[in-house]
C-alpha cells in the first residue's frame, strides 16, 4: 500500500449512496454528513476513524464509517467492508471528475473531500458545501412506531420540477471494537465508529411531500442500535449533494 500525506491511495471508479432526516434524533436539522473510507488494512486510517468517533458526539454532524474492501489482499481482510462501499467511493470520484480515491477520505455532503485525518479540512469542507442552499435543506423525519420505520421527506423549496433525488436508510453499529491479526495494524485493537451495516433503499423523491412506512425488520439485524435515512440528490451511479439527514437510536 502507498501512503501519501497520511493518505493511501488507490485508483479506480465507483457507485453513490443517499441521506435523510430523523424526527425524535440527537442529531435534528444537521449541517453535515461525514462519511469516511476506512480500511482496517490501512495505517493511516486510525486517527481518521478517531476523529470520525469525535465528530458522531457533534449532534449537527452525521458521521459514518464506510469501510471498503480493495486492501484486502495486503494480508488482511476488513471484517467489516462491503464490495457496495468501495463502489460508492469511485462513484463519488467519477462525479467530482478527479478520480481521487484513497484512505482514509471522507465525502462531505456528497459534494466534497477531503484526507479523513485532517479536521480543519473537514470543517472547512463543510463550510464550503454549505454554501450551496441546497444542501442540508429538506426536512426529514424518520419515527419508528410498533415494528415500522415511518420516514416522511418535506417539499422542496425549490419546486418538485427542480429536485429529485433517492431516498435510503442505513443501518449502523455505533462503535465496533476489532482486533486486527495480520496487515499494516496487526496486534492492534480498534474501535470503529457509526458503521454503516445495511443499505436500504425507501424510494424516489421527486420534490414534493411524500411518507414512507419500512418494517423495522428490514434494518434490523445484530449489533445493529441506531439509523441514518438520508435523501440524496441524483442516484447510486451518480450520486450528488445531500439534501437532508438524521440519525436515530433503535435501541
Amino acid at each position: 500500500m502507498k501512503s501519501f500525506g497520511g493518505k493511501s491511495r488507490w485508483s479506480g471508479a465507483l457507485g453513490a449512496c443517499v441521506v435523510v432526516a430523523m424526527s425524535g434524533s440527537a442529531h435534528a436539522d444537521p449541517r453535515a454528513v461525514v462519511e469516511l473510507f476506512t480500511s482496517q488494512g490501512c495505517s493511516s486510517c486510525p486517527p481518521a476513524d478517531k476523529i470520525l468517533g469525535d465528530l458522531a458526539k457533534d449532534p449537527s454532524v452525521i458521521a459514518l464509517s464506510m469501510p471498503i474492501d480493495y486492501w484486502d489482499y495486503l494480508g488482511w481482510k476488513d471484517t467489516l467492508a462491503d464490495s457496495r462501499f468501495s463502489a460508492r467511493q469511485k462513484a463519488y470520484a467519477r462525479m467530482r471528475g478527479d478520480r481521487d480515491v484513497y484512505t482514509p477520505q471522507v465525502v462531505v455532503n456528497g459534494a466534497a473531500q477531503a484526507i479523513g485525518s485532517d479536521l480543519d479540512k473537514i470543517e472547512n469542507a463543510i463550510g464550503d458545501t454549505k454554501k450551496s442552499d441546497a444542501v442540508m435543506s429538506v426536512p426529514v423525519s424518520m419515527t419508528i412506531s410498533g415494528k415500522h420505520v415511518n420516514v416522511a421527506v418535506a417539499a422542496s423549496s425549490k419546486g418538485p420540477e427542480t429536485t429529485h433525488g433517492e431516498v435510503w436508510i442505513c443501518s449502523v453499529s455505533k462503535a465496533v471494537p476489532i482486533a486486527i491479526g495480520r496487515g499494516e495494524n496487526r496486534g492492534r485493537e480498534l474501535t470503529y465508529y457509526n458503521v454503516v451495516r445495511s443499505w436500504l433503499k425507501v424510494g424516489d423523491w421527486s420534490g414534493s411531500a411524500a411518507n414512507w412506512t419500512v418494517p423495522l425488520e428490514n434494518i434490523s439485524r445484530e449489533g445493529v442500535d441506531a439509523a441514518v435515512v438520508y435523501v440524496q440528490d441524483g442516484n447510486r451511479d451518480k450520486p450528488g449533494a445531500m439534501l437532508g439527514a438524521a440519525y436515530t437510536l433503535l435501541q
